[in-house]
């Protein structure tokens, strides 16, 4: 079994709060040494206060901060003063990859922009996210991008306001578009020997995940609108159904041989015999009957054994589940990340090599928790 991909890779992470940290916590994963820098004047990350209402556990680590943080070595300086910058210079010396998250300019005031520390190091990889690119100054917020980019507007009931998804997507979409930029710009390095800089906003990356709904505008010249979890283009996906019991599933139907045999399951296979639902785009003209129809079959059945019945005929469904539903499934017992004695968390790394294994990763760091440590490996140079 080979060794981490990342083992003798050293990162150093100039960024906070969700998608400049997860990406940290991707290379952790993978093997690398993250040092996470934080700010001595703030008493860290910001996340590290944003605490459910009665949390418990340490005073050091919420809840989400442990959602981008396992695996990393925490260090807490002032960088505006000139000894904890000569730290931070020599850890960019040392580094193979920086991950920034400042707004446009800062990290040229502060001095640990690329520009500045390629020439400490010019093998070094960059990555930084903004909010809306270069020539923005405005930090970026994932509610605001959510908003801006059409998303919040397509979000939600056709009767209902516009609505900010529960995870915070634009910075996960920008982490992982920064991975693949840093990931591109380490492959370059090993043809040329040099390093680069890699930028994306939210804005950007929010817009390229526009995807089908971007080119429904594009291409046909449709706007997007709320309708809860429909699809604009395929029928029945996405639509919930309750059962018998209470209980929802979902359907997520993509062609017609997958409909006729929900039918069948249903217990109505002539239904699938209806001009006006035997295609897609039939269905699609008619959605409210075909889902009215679906709506009192489905009632009349028990959802665990109506799902059982479906995956056996190779049709499109799942259960509707709670988030302490998803975690008692066996599926997602991979992707959990645990310590002796305290909190799990979920993975970044969602992939695997063969013939490689995943790195053992530590909990998430109280703050400066690794401070003695670090100053030590640089020789310990004045803070």
């Amino acid at each position: 079994m080979a060794e981490p991909v990342f083992k003798d890779m050293l990162v150093l992470e100039l960024a906070s709060v969700l998608a400049g940290p997860s990406v940290g916590q991707f290379f952790a994963e993978l093997g690398a040494t993250v040092v996470k820098l934080e700010n001595a004047m703030t008493g860290g990350d910001v996340t590290r206060t944003w605490k459910l209402a009665g949390e418990q556990g340490s005073d050091k680590v919420s809840a989400y901060f442990s959602a981008a943080n396992w695996g990393k070595l925490s260090i807490g300086l002032d960088i505006s003063q000139l000894p904890a910058l000569e730290v931070v210079h020599k850890l960019a010396a040392n580094a193979d990859v920086v991950i920034a998250s400042y707004k446009p300019g800062d990290a040229e005031k502060l001095q640990v922009d690329y520009q500045t520390l390629t020439l400490l190091n010019p093998r070094l990889v960059y990555g930084h996210i903004t909010g809306y690119g270069l020539e923005d100054q405005r930090a970026g917020y994932d509610a605001v991008i959510q908003a801006e980019s059409g998303f919040m507007y397509m979000n939600g009931s056709p009767d209902g306001p516009p609505t900010k998804m529960p995870v915070a997507l634009m910075d996960i979409l920008a982490a992982h578009q920064l991975k693949e930029g840093l990931l591109t710009a380490l492959l370059q390095r090993e043809r040329t020997g040099q390093g680069n800089y890699v930028q994306v906003s939210l804005f950007d990356a929010a817009v390229s995940a526009l995807a089908n709904q971007g080119t429904n505008y594009l291409v046909a010249g449709h706007s997007p609108q709320r309708m809860g979890s429909e699809h604009p283009n395929i029928v029945p996906y996405g639509s919930v159904f309750a059962c018998r019991d209470g209980r929802q599933l979902v359907l997520a139907i993509g062609d017609d041989r997958q409909f006729r045999r929900l039918c069948q399951v249903l217990g109505d296979a002539a239904l699938a015999d209806n001009p006006s639902f035997a295609t897609n785009s039939a269905r699609v003209r008619h959605r409210n009957a075909v889902n009215e129809q679906l709506r009192q079959l489905v009632s009349q059945f028990e959802r665990d054994g109506l799902l059982r019945e479906l995956h056996r005929l190779h049709v499109p469904a799942g259960a509707v589940n709670s988030v302490p539903e998803v975690f008692e499934q066996p599926q997602a017992g991979r992707m959990l990340l645990n310590q002796p004695n305290g909190p799990r968390g979920i993975r970044q790394v969602a992939f695997v090599v063969e013939g490689t294994k995943a790195d053992e990763v530590a909990p998430p760091p109280a703050f400066a928790q690794h401070q003695a440590q670090i100053l030590d490996m640089l020789g310990n140079p004045g803070e």
